[in-house]
C-alpha cells in the first residue's frame, strides 16, 4: 500500500525529531515534494535538511520555492536567508525583514525559535544560524 503525502511528511518529523541524521532524510522529503510540489512546509524542511547537510545551493533552490508557495512563512524566510548567507548571495535584508514582522506574532516567532535552538544542537558553531538568530531576537 502507497502511503499518503501526509504520512510521509509526518512519519519524517518524527524521524527528524527522534535525530535521525539529515542526509538519511533528504531522499524522504524529496520525494514528499516531488509528489507534492505546491507542498510549502515540505519544501520548508528540505531547505532546512539540505542546510544541516551543508549543501546550501541545493538548499536555496529549496528555500525559493518554499518562499514563492508561502510567503508567510517566517521559517521559509529563515531558510532563504540562511542559504543565501551560506553562498554569499546579495539580497538578506528584505527577507529577514519579512521574517522579523512574521516573528512578532507568539506562534510563528516561537517555532522559529524552536527551530534556530534545534538547529544549534545539530550544528552548534553554525555562523549564519547565530547571524539569523540575532537578527531576529536579540535586536
Amino acid at each position: 500500500m502507497t502511503q499518503t503525502i501526509e504520512t510521509l511528511f509526518d512519519e519524517g518529523l518524527e524521524r527528524y525529531k527522534a535525530g535521525e541524521d539529515p542526509e538519511a532524510l533528504i531522499p524522504v522529503f524529496k520525494d514528499i515534494c516531488d509528489r507534492s510540489r505546491k507542498s510549502s512546509s515540505a519544501w520548508t524542511c528540505l531547505a532546512w535538511l539540505y542546510l544541516l547537510a551543508d549543501k546550501p545551493l541545493l538548499a536555496l533552490t529549496a528555500a525559493q520555492k518554499a518562499v514563492k508557495l508561502n510567503p508567510q512563512d517566517p521559517q521559509a524566510r529563515v531558510n532563504l536567508v540562511m542559504a543565501m548567507l551560506e553562498l554569499s548571495k546579495p539580497g538578506v535584508r528584505p527577507h529577514i525583514e519579512i521574517a522579523q514582522q512574521l516573528t512578532t506574532l507568539p506562534e510563528l516567532g516561537d517555532e522559529v525559535k524552536q527551530n534556530i535552538a534545534d538547529g544549534f544542537t545539530r550544528k552548534p558553531d553554525w555562523k549564519s544560524l547565530q547571524r539569523v538568530n540575532a537578527w531576529l531576537f536579540e535586536s
